[in-house]
């Protein structure tokens, strides 16, 4: 059994997390910290694990582990190892943004970024793991194929937009229900801090890419998920272009092609990530659509262990949408 421990498992990701581990086979969770929790049962905070797990929170971290998942805020798995140096043995996978991008990994590591689709490889034989973020995975599986390919000829546009998991656990002015049900607002355009991590990828894919990627963030009147419309021109058929993607994915656990129209209650609850694709004069416009809680986080640092550990990455993570 692979022995699971998780730094900061009171919030939306670490919650995702205990429900994916405490019913995964090949899995242990010796411990789960949180300082301002430690001694009360999990289920006080996710109170859906009730009859799952007698398990408490602790303000311990137990070194004696396999694997290590941070789920602390930006900035704090810096800190965090800083302060609490881990045994060599023991892989990490980071779910912040502290080490996504090259050359931020601390002394004595190397984090590899967590994206199966483009760096499977590489995840097997990693010892520390970068997860991705959430908008930057669905853009990602969006543009990846093209970018491989070197078909990115131009800018391009995309427009997407989040459930209010996204912005975490804390409430705040743009997040509680009031302000966020029957509303709909624009944020950090253009500016999204996933932009590096998206930009990073396209370069290692297609170094000769000279142009933009133009991202407008929307904040959705919904709990989770994530809808990205992108476009781009592409000079091809869309019987090509699918052909592509297709091609590209044949052998991605989770990443699917659809022929027809995608809607975001496919993939909520699941590790999906589903791609439409039209072609409109010379565009060619891809939906992409995750969860952003799984796909997005959790759930893809579960996939990345379990490539790690040399399991089917679809251990622990067939899960079922909420059709209606």
């Amino acid at each position: 059994m692979i022995k699971a421990g998780i730094i900061g498992g009171a919030g939306y990701t670490g919650g995702e997390l205990i429900r994916l581990l405490v019913n995964h086979p090949e899995v242990e969770i010796a411990f789960v910290n949180s300082g301002s929790n430690a001694g009360n049962f999990l289920y006080d905070v996710h109170t859906d694990l009730l009859g799952d797990t007698e398990m408490k929170f602790t303000s311990e971290v137990d070194e004696d582990v396999d694997v290590l998942f941070l789920c602390v805020a930006h900035g704090d798995a810096k800190k965090f190892l800083d302060e609490h140096p881990v045994p060599s043995a023991t892989r990490i996978i980071d779910l912040s943004q502290d080490f996504r991008l090259e050359g931020t990994s601390p002394a004595g590591t190397c984090f590899i970024y967590g994206l199966p689709e483009k760096n499977r490889k590489e995840i097997q034989a990693a010892k520390q793991i970068a997860n991705p973020g959430c908008f930057a995975t669905c853009l990602q599986l969006g543009i990846l194929p093209l970018a491989a390919h070197g078909l990115l000829k131009d800018d391009v546009h995309v427009t997407a937009t989040t459930g209010s998991t996204g912005a975490g656990q804390k409430p705040t002015a743009t997040t509680h229900f009031s302000w966020r049900n029957d509303n709909l607002s624009v944020y950090k355009a253009f500016e999204h801090q996933h932009m590096s991590e998206i930009s990073q990828s396209v370069m290692q894919l297609q170094p000769s890419y000279g142009y933009q990627v133009n991202f407008v963030p929307y904040r959705g009147d919904f709990a989770r998920g994530i809808i990205a419309s992108i476009y781009t021109k592409f000079y091809g058929s869309i019987e090509e272009a699918v052909a592509l993607y297709q091609s590209y994915y044949e052998d991605a656990a989770f990443t699917h092609v659809s022929t027809k129209n995608v809607d975001l209650k496919q993939v909520v609850n699941t590790n999906k990530c589903l791609l439409y694709l039209e072609k409109h004069g010379q565009y060619l416009m891809v939906v992409s659509i995750i969860d952003n809680l799984l796909k997005g986080a959790s759930g893809q640092a579960v996939q990345n262990m379990n490539i790690m550990f040399g399991l089917d990455e679809r251990t622990g993570l067939k899960l079922k949408p909420v059709a209606f």
